[in-house]
């Protein structure tokens, strides 16, 4: 039995990666930004344990696991959550800005600092849900791309920095998928939303089982998804 731990289980692929792996008896631990939240994920998914820090303010996630016990090792940590906010260079404010990068960037480092020393105990794996927008950035997408860029830098980092402890580190880079994210980013483009257009949930978690089952003395580093057409 392996431990993972996992952010954005909630909704969309974070939801399906840990469904995919409490189908198989892994155990999970699943952070919650408020009690409120860790009850609803305790009460979907039986057995998991949770945790609870807020990715909004990644400067008090340290705070915040020195009240809660943490994990002894784990064979993964997951990097689903995110958030996004479209709009022109000349009008996103400072406040916009920081929330994306604040969530999408500063926290994930947070977090797998704070959680490196279970990770090289059991010579895990950090694996980082990316984004097309992480490879290239369109008209709108400045501050979310530079997150997803930012998270890219992150990953590669990493990657050199903790192959001597044997943690493996993958990015992977979906392109639009039908999850309640992309449903909000097509109010915001003023477009009708149509899932059945975009990757499904379920094909973007296999992607991330398939990195993650990799045999020892090898990983994926970087692996794109896109839809078929």
């Amino acid at each position: 039995m392996r431990t993972h731990l996992i952010t954005g289980a909630g909704s969309g692929i974070g939801t399906v990666v840990a469904e995919r792996l409490a189908e198989r008896g892994d155990q999970l631990w699943l952070l919650a930004r408020d009690a409120g939240r860790a009850k609803e994920l305790a009460a979907r998914f039986p057995g998991a344990k949770t945790l609870v820090g807020d990715l909004a303010e990644p400067e008090r996630l340290s705070w915040a696991f020195g009240h809660q016990t943490l994990p002894d090792r784990l064979d993964s940590l997951l990097h689903i959550a995110g958030v996004v906010e479209l709009g022109t260079v000349g009008e996103l404010t400072p406040k916009v800005w920081n929330q994306q990068l604040a969530a999408n960037l500063v926290a994930p480092a947070e977090l797998t600092r704070l959680l490196l020393p279970q990770l090289r105990v059991a010579q895990g794996h950090v694996l980082f849900v990316n984004s097309g927008a992480g490879l290239r950035a369109n008209a709108q997408w400045g501050a979310y791309a530079a997150s997803k860029h930012g998270l890219k830098a992150l990953a590669d980092a990493l990657r050199w920095e903790e192959s001597g402890n044997g943690v493996r580190v993958t990015s992977v880079y979906p392109g639009r998928t039908a999850t309640p994210m992309q449903e909000k980013v097509h109010r915001q483009e003023g477009k009708d939303y149509d899932p059945g257009r975009w990757i499904t949930p379920e094909s973007v978690a296999t992607t991330i089982l398939t990195a993650l089952d990799l045999p020892p003395g090898a990983e994926i580093t970087d692996l794109s998804v896109r839809p078929q057409g």
